[in-house]
């Protein structure tokens, strides 16, 4: 009985622990990206200087002191819940180094410019914290492997973007992909903690605050559809090219790219400085305040915007460095709602927007669910429910015509997939030896 109480009081500590992480990391990655604008606003050019060597900066750090923070995190949290990783695999990914390393380069990223987000590696930063303090309670194994990894990943996500309901649908459908009723205890309390952590300290506020756009049943619908498509079908092709360099590519160039990666980050440093420069330094960052631009109406971007959007932070995660997709991805959504917008005039461009932000994510996600609860939380408007689920779900249909598999279970299974073949060459050595 007394061990029972000592691991629901250092469960609950765990849920706390994230959501006041996940609140300091947030305000740390805000601090981050206002470094950089004042930066550019010096000189746009700077950071043709200093991105190129941020980046090279960054991943050598993570190469020699931080291995296994590269990435969004997502891949990897769900990579630890597979039973083919052995333990030793899981408490290296999850490790408290790896959150710390996680944490301090996603921020040196921001600072440097590049087009990431905190969400995903709160995911991570989230398992982690539970996954150690599982160790040290001495959970069950299974309680440890399945219910506080997905737990903790839950609870990063709904203290992220202080979206509740999409963390528990998040940890379902995108880390799960499956439901188990023993762990629905677990993740449901941890997302409550995490949450209400973040509601005590922030308040209860919408991510891209309360928009009021809807649309009427019947011609105005035909937004939906097209968005559906024209997001599905980007999203998908933002996966395909992530998941074909995260399998490597083949000759001359994909020869330099694994053995020269600080020579591949300050290529793609430049690369992003030149995508700055080229929309008037609106694609650094989460993109999160050119996102709730568009729909506040306050600031009208530039017209190509969500391609360049999406072409700096496809140029971000291929440079090697940690941090997240999901927030660029949201902006870049709402850039390619905003195109959409200025050619169907009848419908609201607010809702447009909207539209354009499930539509896309969706498909770099394949998670249809989520991505219309997260959406719909992260504006607070409920009149919009039944037209994100259905761009929503168009758009997963679209996905799947360019990229066959989920992005996020393909970085995992390939993730997985390196250390078996890490571990059987070790093996094989061993017995040659």
């Amino acid at each position: 009985m007394i061990l029972d109480w000592k691991r629901r009081l250092v469960f609950w500590i765990g849920a706390i622990c994230v959501g006041l992480v996940a609140i300091l990391f947030a305000v740390a990655c805000s601090q981050a990206n206002a470094l950089f604008h004042k930066l550019v606003a010096i000189s746009s050019y700077l950071p043709l200087l200093i991105t190129p060597l941020g980046f090279a900066l960054i991943v050598n750090v993570t190469r020699k002191f931080f291995p296994g923070s590269q990435g969004s995190g997502i891949p990897q949290t769900i990579a630890s819940l597979d039973p083919k990783e052995n333990q030793d695999t899981r408490d290296q990914v999850l490790s408290l180094r790896v959150t710390i390393g996680k944490v301090i380069l996603t921020i040196l990223g921001l600072i440097f410019g590049a087009s990431v987000g905190r969400e995903g590696p709160t995911v991570q930063i989230g398992a982690s914290i539970m996954h150690s303090l599982g160790n040290f309670a001495r959970f069950p194994k299974h309680d440890l492997e399945k219910g506080l990894i997905l737990a903790g990943g839950a609870a990063g996500v709904a203290a992220a973007f202080n979206t509740p309901l999409a963390g528990i649908v998040f940890a379902i459908e995108e880390m799960s992909r499956s439901f188990e009723e023993y762990n629905s205890s677990t993740i449901l309390m941890a997302v409550i903690i995490a949450g209400i952590t973040s509601l005590a300290l922030l308040g209860n506020y919408a991510y891209f605050g309360h928009t009021s756009a809807s649309l009427a049943f019947g011609s105005e619908w035909g937004v939906v559809v097209i968005c559906g498509i024209a997001g599905g079908l980007l999203g998908g092709s933002f996966s395909r090219v992530l998941i074909e360099v995260n399998k490597g590519l083949s000759g001359r160039m994909g020869t330099w790219m694994r053995t020269k990666p600080m020579a591949l980050a300050a290529v793609c440093g430049l690369i992003l400085a030149l995508l700055g420069l080229a929309s008037g330094n609106t694609t650094y960052g989460s993109g999160y305040s050119e996102a709730k631009s568009l729909l506040d109406g306050n600031v009208a971007l530039s017209e190509s915007y969500g391609l360049l959007k999406m072409a700096a932070t496809v140029v971000s995660y291929i440079s090697g460095i940690p941090g997240g997709i999901m927030a660029p991805s949201l902006s870049a959504g709402a850039g390619f709602g905003a195109n959409i917008a200025h050619f169907i005039t009848s419908v609201p461009a607010g809702a447009a927007i909207i539209l354009g932000m499930v539509a896309y994510f969706a498909g770099v996600t394949q998670a249809p669910i989520t991505a219309f609860v997260i959406v719909m939380e992260l504006i607070g408007n409920h009149e919009m429910i039944l037209p994100l689920m259905a761009a929503s779900f168009i758009a997963n249909a679209c996905s799947r015509l360019i990229c066959q598999t989920p992005l996020f279970l393909t970085l995992a299974q390939n993730f997985v997939g390196s250390h078996l073949s890490h571990a059987n060459s070790h093996v094989s050595r061993s017995k040659k030896y």
